[in-house]
């Protein structure tokens, strides 16, 4: 009798051990996998805030082209810039795309309000100025959000490249995020000519 306690205690010994050095092994594991997926949440939320913003500001624009319309219906070329423009930020699927087509639409719209300063009566109207606020608030947002993306995307960035988190991102195909950058030549200014 006193043989089998001994033996089932050293089996149970034998056991504990080993459970305690699997523990030792994968907690720090599976609390890297949950810091990694936590760090990609971030950044799956900070991008789906930039969409957010941008369809925003997306859906003050036709308002904006309306209410300037009836005061510069002859500047017809702008308004197609704008809507193909906003249609090129409808159809993007990647943050790189959303770029270069974010940028693209603000280069129209910064067309479409150089306009405007042709047209004293059209900056005088109550419509005109609370749709110009509301889509200045709205770029300051868009501005926060780009920002507040690619600090998620920083920090996420370097947690998947750390030691012993590259491991277990290389393991489970956890790749790096992609910045939001500004499209080449979103940093000139737009040329506006009014000869034509």
């Amino acid at each position: 009798m006193k043989m089998v306690v001994y033996q089932m205690s050293k089996r149970l010994k034998t056991s504990l051990i080993v459970i305690g050095m699997l523990l030792v092994i994968f907690l720090p594991l599976i609390g890297s996998y949950n810091s990694i997926v936590g760090l990609e949440q971030k950044v799956n939320a900070a991008e789906a805030n930039i969409d957010t913003q941008l369809q925003r500001r997306s859906d003050l624009i036709p308002n904006l082209v309306q209410t300037v319309k009836g005061y510069a219906a002859q500047e017809k070329t702008i308004f197609t810039d704008v809507a193909n423009a906003r249609a090129k930020l409808a159809g993007a699927q990647t943050i790189t795309d959303r770029a270069n087509a974010d940028a693209a639409l603000s280069s129209a719209l910064s067309r479409l309000l150089v306009i405007v300063e042709r047209y004293p009566d059209l900056k005088s109207n109550q419509n005109f100025r609370d749709l110009s606020v509301a889509l200045e608030g709205t770029e300051n947002r868009i501005g926060i959000a780009r920002q507040d993306y690619n600090t998620a995307v920083n920090n996420y960035n370097t947690s998947i490249r750390r030691f012993p988190n590259s491991i277990i991102s290389g393991m489970l195909g956890f790749s790096q995020k992609t910045y939001y950058k500004a499209s080449q030549g979103a940093q000139e200014v737009p040329k506006v000519d009014f000869t034509k």
